[in-house]
Order: structure tokens, then C-alpha cells, then sequence
């Protein structure tokens, strides 16, 4: 049997994806075919006996979609301008899929972007952007590396010129409103200009209102281009209901000045210039908002993005010289002043300081820096002056890779998104048809024309696919962006959905639950000896130790300012210990097999010993010849906030158990101290993914968290893979999830993080949903069918625009969350 993975182009729904399963289900030799729609993947497993891939790719094709080798793909992401909503960046998602060598195309309405994948072999990028503007939009420049400042002008370019023409339309709109009203309402005493009476000046007054209804759709041009190419296309958008509504209203309007004109004076009661000026400017007003909130959407990326600095003072010669950052390569060597900010990664190779690495692990504590310490690109050098080597510039920094992995997060879907995207697809020419019929089956019924047209124009001014297309991609660019804000960076959509799923958590011991570094923890004497000459003496014993358990002895001895004193003979006895002579002095320090093989008595500390052992500590036992000293317990000691993000993980109802290849009585013992609920001891590291293979056999949704290298195999297998510590690549890799931090009450921010996001995400489409499933029969006149008001298309406009600035502004109260914090 062989197992394959195939990219399935060409597809538009989920009932794409199931004709795919069953053309290629049919074939002789294949066992499973499950095609993902949200990945556009199909994954097989067949006899290769009896199929091979050329004629399962065949059936693909004579199904009517692409099937693509996952090989020599090349993803790049493009700026995406011209979009007023989400059926526009369906539009755009259909004319790529259609070209031959794109394997997959995204596109994003909220961050105005397309993540596309294509094989160069096959397609030009030229081409894909050729197929966008004749989509009738415009293809950016392919966005490699820092493009933050481009991007911000041009956002400040595009708000701005929305509020200008806000403000144009308002001018006159605000006028035009007033004159069509006021004579409508004489009840209330306002002024008015008698010269436009439209009783006895009704053309003088049809006229003004075309006259200032002409610079209000000179201000909204964009809706009629736009909107009636997209007609043109079959590929209607949210600006081909504004255009064809206020079209409409304009045209009608004319007809009836011309009526006006002819000697027909009632026709200035069919005057609908208001409306269309109207419905313009709030449309205007509500995409100004819109742009602006969008704008905060993104601020977590553009915070992290303005971090690095601009310029670098690189040592040539032994001179001094200030280059831009761009120019930095790796291996040159790099001075960094007190207060500055350091601008690549790299290697400290003088100098001492402390650095404020808040900016990647959100701890804002300073870390001390020496000579052959690891430093971060755009973290900050507080007061020491440092040289250190450049190991990783441009894309390759940390910052750098945080930053892309936060966009990739930003720019993907969740499954939860799949239904929005689909009913957005379908949603404005069932607009339009609804549109149609309301407007016919209330002119049949003997309403009259105008009456019609009213109810035509307000469906579809109310009906807005934006607030759909909204309703997720905005959630978790906020939702992601405040994890990155405080350390934890969720890898995309999928994982930020998922993670609130979560029944069982698996936590590997060793630099997870403990600090990964075995310290001092017990020093017992047996009275013949102070403690702290006992810890000098061992730690000079152990200094020419390799050993880990010796290492933390003379770490130990380090902490206490102990002098270490030179040994006469060092002979390392392997399994037992190590036996030294100092100051004519035999001494003996290991385990209990070493003290019994000398014939040391351990009776006097026998009961100690077991305390320690139950602890999780190892003893190490000291004797001068064969009498006894005392007893130096090591262990490797439990992380301060692991017992609290345990309790608060168990709060959240999760079960938590810890996976380790200790022995079970450390593991048990550790295990007690922090409130696990189940232990895995003594697994090696090749079986740690089975033994959540065996979690997840129970019905468990499960979550890995490790170090992301020795654990990447059972980060993998979980169903959540979450990697504790400064991200490495393979953690990257790995995992769904990197905590910056080596905390682990981050695991249940992650958690909660999750939750406020889906929850935030399924508000904003209950709204979305509940908005137009009630707006569209009232606009079709419903409530008036049961003597109710007909809805004024003026207010359609006013709700529609306020829909998309609701789900914006719910999506933006996931800024105030806050992660737990370690007690």
C-alpha cells in the first residue's frame, strides 16, 4: 500500500470536494480517498499494484479540477487593492484557481492580501496578476521581507481618501436631504426657501436636487465602476447592490424631471435623488469606519514589525560604520551601545549585559548576556556596551520568523469559516433575485411602479455580504496578534479553533514541568562537617566532572561564592561515582553502590536517603575514607509556575499527565508536587507519539507540550502541538503552537486565548446571519404585507453599513484580553 497526498484545484465548495472523493473512489486499487476543502488536499492511500498516480490525477481532471504533485510549489503573498467586500475576494479566489500551475489561493478581505501557491514551472506571477486585474482588481508587489511601512502609507492613503469623499458627499447629501424632506413634513415649522417651493416652482426643484445629487456620485464612483464591471463578469459584489440600487433611484428620478418638464407637476413627489445621495454617503461613512477599524485588526503585526531597528553599527577594519539594516550579512561583527536596540540575532563575542527580550517572550525581566550567549534582533541592550557576531539577518531572525508565522496565521482560514465563505459566494445573486421578485410580486399586486422600485432599491442597499466576510478573518487577526503580543504565537486558524477542544494534556517533565538544569536542592551532614565546607569540598571533587549531577554540585558551590580547591588525584570510577584525594584527604562521592563497595556505613543517614529519593531527588552521598560525611541531593527542580498553570489547566476541566523517561518513582514524585493527574514514566523518546497515539484512541482530543526536538514526533501526532521555550526551527515545525516563554501558565492562556477568539468568531456570524436573514424581508416589504412601515432605503443604507462596523468593533474587544499571569 502506498500513501500520497495530492493539491486539488479547481474546487469552490464542499460538494467539489465529495465529487473528487467519488470520481477517484471508483478506481480499482484505491483504499481511501478523503479530499480536505479548507486545505484543498486529497489524501490517498492505494494498491500501486493495480493504480498508479497518473490515472488517479486523470480522474481528477475528468472530474473538472487539477490534481497537483505537493512538490516544487512556490507560496507568496500579494497586496490586493480595489476590494469592497467579501464576494469580491471570492472573485478573486476563482480567477486564480482557474490557472493552470496555481495549486491554491486565499484571499483575505480583512488584511486585503492573497496567499497564493503555485509552481513556477508552470505559471509566471505576471500571469496570476494579469488574471487578478482582469478580475477587475489590482495585484501589488509580492510582499518578501519588511514591507511595514509601504503597507501602513498606503492604508493611511485609502482612509484617508474614504473620509474625503465622506466629507464631499455629506456637503451636499446633507442639503439634498433637507430640501426633499422638509416640504414632506410641514407640520414642522423650518425654514425653507421659498424660490424652491415645490409646489410652484416643482422643475426649479427637481433641478437643484440633480444638481447636488451629481457631486455625491462623483464621490462614490467607485461603487458604479466597480460594481457594474463585477455585473458584467457574473461576479456580482456588494458595490453591484449599491450601484444598481442607487441606479435606479437616479434614473427614475430623471424620468420624472423630464416628466416634471413636460407639464406633468406630480411627478415631483417621484423624486428619489435623496436616497441615492443618501445611501451613498452613510455607505461611504460606514466603509471610512470600517478601513479604520480594519486598520486596528492588524496593530499587533505592525507593532512587532516597527521593533526592528532601522540601521546597524558594523565593525569593518576595526572602524566603526552605520549601514542600513538591509545590508547587514551574516558573520559580520556588530557593536551594540547601552539603551540600543540590537538589530540582527547573533552571538555575543565581548562584553557583558543585561537585555530586555520582552518584545519575543513578553517576560519582562532582563536576561544577563556573556560572552557566548545567543542575543535577538530587536530586543533592547540596557547598560553594557557588547561586539557580537551576526549569525541570522533578514528573513532569517527570529523577529523576522515570529512575524511571518503571525501572518500566515492572520492570512489563514479556520474550518469554522468554510460555511461563511461559502453562503458569501451565493449570497448577492440570491440578493439580486430576491431584489427582483419582491419588487415584481408588489407591482403585480397593484402597489404601483414606485412603490416597486422602493422596495428594490432597499433590498439591496440592506443586503451585505461584508459582515460575513468579516466575521471570522478579523477574530483571529486580533486573537493572534494578542498571543503574539504576549509570547504565545498560534500558527493559524485551524490551531487557534482546535485549541479550545482540548480534553488531555501531555506534559513532557524535563524542561516543561522542571527547569531542565539539575540544581542543589538538600545538604545533610552527619556532623563531622559543616554544610558549606561539605559543598566546597564536593564541588572541587566534582570540577573535573562531566557529569550533569557533578555540574550542578559545582553551579551549587558557584551560588555560594565557594573557592575551589586543587585536587592531589582525580579517578573516575564510571556508574558509581568518582573517588579524589585532596589535601591528603581520600574522598569518596556517589552512589549507594560506590559507598557499599567501600565499605561505608550509610546506616546514620538511611532514612534521609529514602525522604530524598521519595522526593524525586537523587542523593549523592560524601565520605572521607569509609566514614561517612553526608549526603548532597540533586534534582532537577520544578518550574515556579508549574504547579499553578496545573491547578488552573484542572480548573478549565482538563486532564493533565506528564510523559517522561525517568524512572516512575522521580516521575511519581514530581508528579504529586504539581497535581498531575496521570504519570507516563520510563517511555523513550521514539515512543512518546504513541503514547498519545493511545490518549487519543480513548475519544480524547489531545495536546502535546514539549521542547519541540526530542518531542517533535509526539508533537506531531497530537492533535494540538504546542512547544515550550525559545522557538527553534524544529519546534516552528512541529508544533501548532510556540510559547516564547519557558512558563507554562502560558499552556492555559493558549487555552482561554482559543476560547475568547471562537466564541468572538461565532458572535460575529450569529449577528452576520441574524442581520440579514431579518433585514432582507423587511426590505421586501414583509411588516407592510401585515400593515407594517415599508423599510426607507435610507435606513437599509444605515443598517447595512453599521452591520460591518458591529462585527469590526466586536472583533476588536479581543484586545482586552489578558493572559493569566504565573502566581
Amino acid at each position: 500500500m502506498k500513501t500520497e497526498q495530492l493539491k486539488i484545484t479547481g474546487m469552490t465548495c464542499a460538494a467539489c470536494a465529495k465529487a473528487v472523493e467519488k470520481a477517484v473512489g471508483k478506481l480499482e486499487g484505491i483504499t481511501t480517498a478523503n479530499v480536505n476543502f479548507a486545505t484543498e488536499k486529497l489524501h490517498l492511500e492505494y494498491d500501486d499494484t493495480k493504480v498508479d498516480k497518473e490515472r488517479i490525477k486523470s480522474a481528477v481532471e475528468k472530474a473538472g479540477y487539477h490534481a497537483l504533485d505537493e512538490t516544487g510549489a512556490k507560496e507568496i503573498t500579494l497586496g490586493i487593492s480595489g476590494m469592497t467586500c467579501a464576494a469580491c475576494a471570492r472573485t478573486i479566489e476563482k480567477a486564480v484557481s482557474k490557472l493552470d500551475g496555481v495549486e491554491s489561493g486565499a484571499v483575505n478581505f480583512a488584511t486585503e492580501k492573497a496567499t497564493l501557491k503555485y509552481d513556477p514551472q508552470k505559471i509566471r506571477l505576471s500571469e496570476i496578476k494579469d488574471a487578478i486585474a482582469k478580475a477587475g482588481y489590482k495585484a501589488l508587489d509580492a510582499q518578501i521581507g519588511n514591507k511595514t511601512d509601504e503597507d501602513r502609507i498606503r492604508k493611511q492613503k485609502e482612509i484617508k481618501t474614504l473620509w474625503t469623499k465622506f466629507i464631499v458627499s455629506a456637503i451636499f447629501s446633507v442639503p439634498l436631504l433637507y430640501i426633499a424632506m422638509v416640504p414632506m413634513i410641514s407640520f414642522v415649522n423650518l425654514p425653507f426657501p421659498g424660490g424652491l417651493d415645490p409646489m410652484q416652482y416643482p422643475l426649479v426643484y427637481a433641478l437643484v436636487e440633480l444638481f447636488l445629487v451629481i457631486p455625491v456620485l462623483i464621490a462614490g464612483n467607485k461603487f458604479y465602476s466597480v460594481g457594474f464591471r463585477a455585473i458584467i463578469r457574473r461576479s456580482p459584489n456588494m458595490d453591484s447592490l449599491i450601484a444598481m440600487g442607487t441606479t435606479a433611484a437616479v434614473l427614475y428620478s430623471i424620468y420624472s424631471v423630464f416628466r416634471i418638464a413636460s407639464g406633468e407637476f406630480g411627478h415631483v413627489e417621484d423624486l428619489y435623488f435623496e436616497t441615492a445621495g443618501v445611501i451613498i454617503t452613510l455607505i461611504l461613512l460606514g466603509k471610512s469606519l470600517e478601513a479604520v477599524s480594519k486598520g486596528k485588526t492588524s496593530e499587533a503585526i505592525k507593532k512587532l514589525m516597527g521593533l526592528a531597528p532601522k540601521t546597524a553599527i558594523v565593525i569593518k577594519d576595526g572602524k566603526e560604520m552605520e549601514m542600513p539594516i538591509e545590508e547587514v550579512e551574516a558573520g559580520d561583527i556588530l557593536l551594540v551601545k547601552p539603551g540600543e536596540k540590537i538589530p540582527v540575532d547573533g552571538e555575543v563575542l565581548e562584553g557583558s549585559s543585561s537585555v530586555d527580550e520582552s518584545m519575543l517572550t513578553g517576560e519582562s525581566i532582563p536576561v544577563e548576556k556573556k560572552i557566548g550567549d545567543k542575543v535577538i534582533g530587536a530586543s533592547i541592550n540596557k547598560n553594557g556596551l557588547i561586539k557580537f557576531r551576526a549569525t541570522k539577518v533578514g528573513s532569517d531572525t527570529a523577529l523576522a520568523q515570529i512575524v511571518k508565522l503571525v501572518e500566515d496565521a492572520q492570512g489563514s482560514k479556520a474550518p469554522i469559516a468554510q460555511m461563511a465563505d461559502i453562503v458569501s459566494g451565493y449570497f448577492v445573486p440570491i440578493v439580486f433575485a430576491i431584489a427582483i421578485l419582491s419588487a415584481l410580486a408588489w407591482y403585480i399586486s397593484g402597489q404601483g411602479e414606485v412603490f416597486a422600485l422602493t422596495i428594490f432599491i432597499s433590498v439591496l442597499v440592506i443586503a451585505c455580504p461584508c459582515a460575513l466576510g468579516l466575521a471570522t478573518p478579523t477574530a483571529i487577526m486580533v486573537g493572534t496578534g494578542k498571543g503574539a503580543e504576549n509570547g504565545v504565537l498560534i500558527k493559524g486558524g485551524e490551531a487557534l479553533e482546535s485549541t479550545h477542544k482540548i480534553q488531555t494534556i501531555v506534559l513532557d517533565k524535563t524542561g516543561t514541568i522542571t527547569e531542565g538544569r539539575p540544581e542543589v536542592t538538600d545538604i545533610i551532614t552527619t556532623g563531622i562537617i559543616q554544610k558549606e565546607k561539605l559543598l566546597q569540598l564536593a564541588a572541587s571533587a566534582e570540577k573535573g566532572s562531566e557529569h550533569p549531577l557533578g555540574e550542578a554540585i559545582v553551579r551549587g558551590a558557584e551560588k555560594e561564592h565557594l573557592d575551589i580547591i586543587k585536587l592531589d588525584r582525580f579517578t573516575n570510577i564510571p556508574g558509581h561515582g568518582i573517588e579524589v584525594e585532596l589535601d591528603g584527604r581520600l574522598i569518596y562521592l556517589g552512589n549507594r553502590k560506590l559507598m557499599l563497595n567501600k565499605e561505608v556505613d550509610l546506616t546514620s543517614l538511611e532514612t534521609e536517603s529514602d525522604r530524598l529519593a521519595s522526593e524525586g531527588k537523587t542523593p549523592m552521598y560524601i565520605s572521607f575514607g569509609s566514614e561517612l560525611a553526608g549526603i548532597i541531593a540533586v534534582a532537577d527542580i520544578v518550574k515556579a509556575s508549574s504547579a499553578g498553570a496545573i491547578k488552573k489547566l484542572h480548573q478549565m476541566g482538563i486532564e493533565v499527565a506528564m510523559i517522561t523517561g525517568d524512572n516512575k518513582r522521580t516521575a511519581e514524585a514530581i508528579a504529586k508536587e504539581v497535581g498531575i493527574d496521570r504519570v507516563l514514566a520510563e517511555v523513550l523518546p521514539e515512543d512518546k507519539a504513541n503514547e498519545v497515539k493511545k490518549l487519543q484512541a480513548e475519544g480524547k482530543k489531545v495536546a502535546m507540550v514539549g521542547d519541540g526536538i526530542n518531542d517533535a514526533p509526539a508533537l506531531a501526532q497530537a492533535d494540538i502541538g504546542i512547544a515550550i521555550g525559545s522557538g527553534t526551527d524544529v519546534a516552528m515545525e512541529s508544533a501548532d503552537i510556540v510559547l516564547m516563554r519557558s512558563d507554562l501558565m502560558d499552556v492555559p492562556t493558549a487555552i482561554q486565548l482559543s476560547k475568547s477568539t471562537i466564541r468572538n468568531i461565532r458572535q460575529n456570524l450569529f449577528w452576520a446571519f441574524a442581520y440579514n436573514i431579518a433585514g432582507i424581508p423587511v426590505a421586501a416589504g414583509i411588516l407592510f404585507a401585515f400593515g407594517g412601515p415599508k423599510l426607507n432605503p435610507i435606513l437599509a443604507a444605515a443598517a447595512m453599513s453599521l452591520s460591518s462596523v458591529s462585527v469590526l468593533s466586536n472583533a476588536l474587544r479581543l484586545k482586552r484580553f489578558k493572559p493569566y499571569k504565573t502566581v
